[in-house]
């Protein structure tokens, strides 16, 4: 191993270290459940902002926007718009009136006028999914980076690697909680804002602070694409499918934000509907000022690498920031940098990990199967941590299969199904009198059901050879991204299971929609 593996790996360790020490400090005061699941909803709005940020800054957003950019130029950033956009939903739909609806999960909201059982069965289901996908993009994303690291080319060493990051992440959430989480997404979101505005400030001081100049560079040095690199249509604008595909794209990100679990459990860490609308306004200005970096970002590692050798990286795109940072402050910069993205990867997983198990103790145990009647007090947070060490095994096994898969893409697979299988039923709840059990769950099921076929029937996962099966072909879907079907399946299900139902209650909802617009008898804060 080369000296440079060396520091990398001395760089990761420090941080580590140092999130795990918070991460113990953190969890002394983790005695209840809602403590371990909503981290005692005893965060500001400011705080929680930083940490949403620090969430939804995901390897995607660092290592798959930049690699995107770098070789697809204006059509990479799209990406970046549509993650951005979709915060204006979220905020002006969901996170105040989610906030004062439910407890510790999404299954909460969408069961407090419907059958208890069936549709928190549904929303755990949901939210499994949702979170399988994500972690398949960041464990991808942590194979890639510690090939470029480390020089690990066989498969074998970075399947070793993955299953690092996994033992990781459920250790991370076994001991802290939803509060030790808190903390590692916001000490994550400041180095990686840090670590791309620095980047950034390099990039536009080799070019004399002109943007212009940037970009005539990057033209330059990617002969295939030239000007192409400035304009649409370089990734979706060869055919008609290839813009149909981009609009379905485009849907996703956009809707796919208000429905994601791991962003909606985060409401639930403040004390009040307040701070819930001022964590969303602080996490947009954060995100929006990241986005901006990645372009200079993306172009930046198109002028000084190139896209074929980034193409050529054991990564491919998802190796351009880290090949940028060697190119401007060589090993040392790239240790530093990487270091930040695995921070990205591992805070991420650690916050999906924590969803998916809150939502199978909280739904599936404590109201399902002991129908709110757990033995004591601490069965639902033992319940979590057994349930987050399966999540953890599985995410890896998956981390594995994934290797190599561009991590952006990977995540706009995981916003159409939470566009798909939760936004539905979520604004039905929130907004439609009539809207029953039956619809709820046609609406999930439904979603769930069609995007999911969707995705592996199409050229995401067979007959490319940028799919996950290249030399198999089941590819009978011809769009990559499903949301432009799938999305508008799961309203019209929802609507037809509801019509179809005879069952309403109008006085459940009269309580819900005073409850969501209030605060009247929503959660408070936890005092010690």
């Amino acid at each position: 191993m080369n000296s440079n593996a060396l520091l990398n790996i001395g760089i990761f360790a420090v941080f580590v270290v140092a999130t795990l020490f918070v991460v113990v400090r953190a969890s002394r005061n983790t005695r209840t459940a809602a403590d371990y699941l909503a981290a005692g909803r005893a965060f500001t709005g400011p705080q929680n902002g930083i940490a949403i940020a620090g969430d939804y800054l995901s390897a995607a957003s660092f290592l798959g926007i930049a690699g995107a950019i770098a070789v697809y130029g204006y059509d990479g950033f799209l990406y970046s718009i549509g993650f951005l956009v979709a915060w204006l939903v979220a905020l002006l739909l969901v996170a105040e009136l989610l906030r004062n609806t439910g407890k510790y999960t999404m299954g909460d909201v969408l069961s407090f006028r419907m059958r208890q059982r069936p549709v928190r069965a549904a929303a755990a289901t949901s939210t499994m999914a949702v979170s399988f996908f994500y972690l398949l993009a960041q464990m991808a994303g942590a194979g890639g980076l510690v090939a470029l690291l480390l020089g690990i080319d066989d498969k074998l060493g970075q399947a070793l690697v993955i299953a690092v990051v996994g033992a990781l992440m459920i250790t991370y959430v076994l001991i802290g909680g939803m509060k030790g989480t808190t903390w590692v997404q916001i000490i994550k979101a400041v180095l990686l804002i840090v670590g791309a505005a620095v980047m950034t400030a390099w990039v536009l001081g080799k070019y004399g602070f002109n943007l212009s100049t940037l970009l005539g560079a990057a033209v330059d040095n990617a002969p295939k694409a030239g000007e192409k690199l400035l304009g649409p249509g370089l990734q979706y604008g060869a055919s008609g499918t290839s813009k149909l595909d981009f609009l379905s794209l485009a849907l996703a990100l956009v809707l796919g934000t208000a429905g994601l679990p791991h962003i909606l459990m985060r409401f639930y860490t403040v004390p009040t509907a307040k701070e819930a609308r001022r964590s969303v306004v602080w996490a947009i200005w954060l995100i929006g000022l990241f986005y901006l970096l990645t372009l200079v970002l993306g172009y930046g590692a198109a002028a000084l690498v190139g896209p074929d050798r980034i193409l050529g990286a054991p990564g491919k795109a998802n190796s351009a920031a880290p090949l940028l940072a060697e190119a401007l402050g060589g090993p040392l910069l790239l240790g530093l940098i990487a270091a930040v993205a695995f921070a990205t990867i591992l805070a991420v997983v650690a916050g999906l990990t924590i969803t998916a198990s809150a939502s199978f103790a909280h739904d599936i145990y404590a109201n399902i199967i002991k129908k709110g009647a757990a033995e004591d007090k601490d069965a639902e947070v033992k319940v979590a941590r057994r349930t987050a060490v399966v999540i953890g095994v599985v995410s890896i096994l998956g981390g594995i299969a994934a290797n190599g898969q561009n991590i952006a893409f990977l995540v706009a697979l995981a916003f159409a199904v939470a566009a798909s299988a939760n936004l539905p039923t979520i604004l039905y709840s929130l907004f439609w009198k009539r809207f029953n059990t039956a619809g709820a769950l046609w609406s999930i099921y439904g979603g769930l059901a069609v995007t999911i076929t969707l995705i592996v029937l199409s050229p995401a996962v067979s007959g490319k050879s940028t799919s996950m099966f290249p030399n198999a072909h089941f590819d009978l879907f011809p769009l990559s991204n499903p949301g432009i079907v799938s999305i508008p399946v799961a309203f019209f299900l929802g609507w037809l299971g509801t019509v179809l139902s005879k069952e309403h209650d109008e006085r459940k909802y009269a309580e819900m929609e005073v409850r969501a617009l209030t605060g009247v008898g929503a959660e408070k804060a936890v005092q010690h």
